[in-house]
């Protein structure tokens, strides 16, 4: 059978989220990423259903207390009780596809907590436990490939963007060669074309290198990048030379990316032991009809909203204050997966 992978603008039913566990990793600045992730929902529930996973009845009780003193309508909010270790949607949710007939199917696969760093077999259950739960409309498939929907950025119409960092590290798939990795992501995800990035990482970051702290397609002519433009930093080096591999990508017919430059914040420390965090403006968020921006008290947030405004004229930009999020090395679009249209079931309170 034949799929095609999504790209994020594809209409959604709704935007999937984790609470943090109260003693996670998140417990001593809970109060902090849960002002967060309401922001996050306050702004989405304008445009579409949020489906949030949390620990426990007692969490499930005070974020439905928190949302209904909101005023947020029922109908756009459903909170699922299923265990979980973090709060990590974007690499534990399911990675949508559309079968030969049109129809979703959500691919399941195997999270390790990026090749073992940090506990992950609850996340990695979550897609199944929501499953169990009544939230999917569609059938679920599981693969026994690791892979993380952060990891992966696509044009929607065949091309996938990644980076050998990633995909290619041995802490994922270390029984996979390149041409496997390959030949596996075409026949699950119907891709058949692959723009390999060679450069570019954050420091601070878990991830290895993933994808969406780094470059992200807007549509498929349009490419939104991190580009650091002081030769001082650290970053300078790779992230000049994977400008140059983004400059060199051609479309399918043969033209350059329209390439969107987006800033470089001033860097940010962990306030305890001063290493550097990953602060990135390319883990925004697309929902219907909007673009949620992640913002980090920054004179660059603005330039980073202009730029992004000038990539998606037709949506609202809603900025959303992640210095906090950089905390624990992730950011905005980190914390949340789309779920495209016809993946959720009715409604349920």
């Amino acid at each position: 059978m034949t799929y095609r992978l999504l790209p994020e603008w594809h209409p959604q039913d709704g935007l999937q989220l984790t609470w943090p566990r109260p003693d996670g990793d998140w417990e001593a600045m809970l109060a902090r990423i849960e002002a967060v992730l309401e922001r996050i929902v306050l702004a989405t529930v304008d445009y579409q259903r949020v489906v949030i996973g949390v620990s426990d009845d007692a969490t499930r009780t005070r974020v439905q207390a928190t949302f209904d003193a909101y005023g947020v309508p029922s109908e756009k909010l459903t909170l699922v009780v299923a265990p979980t270790d973090d709060t990590w949607a974007r690499d534990h949710g399911p990675i949508t596809v559309l079968d030969e007939k049109g129809q979703p199917l959500l691919l399941d696969y195997t999270f390790t907590g990026w090749g073992g760093k940090f506990p992950a077999e609850r996340d990695n259950q979550l897609t199944q436990a929501l499953a169990d739960a009544g939230i999917w409309a569609c059938p679920i498939a599981s693969r026994e490939m690791v892979l993380e929907g952060g990891a992966i950025e696509t044009d929607g119409n065949g091309t996938l963007l990644t980076t050998e960092a990633c995909l290619l590290n041995p802490n994922r798939n270390p029984h996979l060669s390149r041409a496997d990795v390959e030949a596996q992501l075409a026949e699950d995800l119907g891709v058949d074309r692959i723009l390999w990035l060679a450069n570019g990482h954050l420091e601070g970051d878990d991830t290895d290198s993933h994808i969406d702290t780094l470059a992200r397609f807007c549509d498929p002519e349009t490419i939104a990048y991190v580009r650091c433009d002081d030769p001082t930093d650290s970053h300078y080096p790779a992230l000049a030379a994977m400008e140059q591999e983004l400059q060199a990508f051609r479309q399918r017919n043969g033209k350059p990316y329209r390439l969107i430059p987006l800033p470089w914040p001033k860097a940010s420390h962990d306030p305890e032991d001063g290493h550097r965090l990953p602060a990135t403006y390319a883990n925004f968020l697309i929902i219907n009809q909007a673009v949620l921006v992640p913002a980090y008290g920054d004179p660059a947030d603005l330039i980073a909203l202009n730029a992004l405004a000038d990539a998606f004229p037709a949506h609202a930009l809603i900025p959303i204050e992640c210095s906090s999020v950089i905390r624990q090395h992730g950011s905005l679009h980190c914390l949340t997966m789309q779920l495209p249209r016809g993946t959720l079931a009715a409604f349920q309170r």
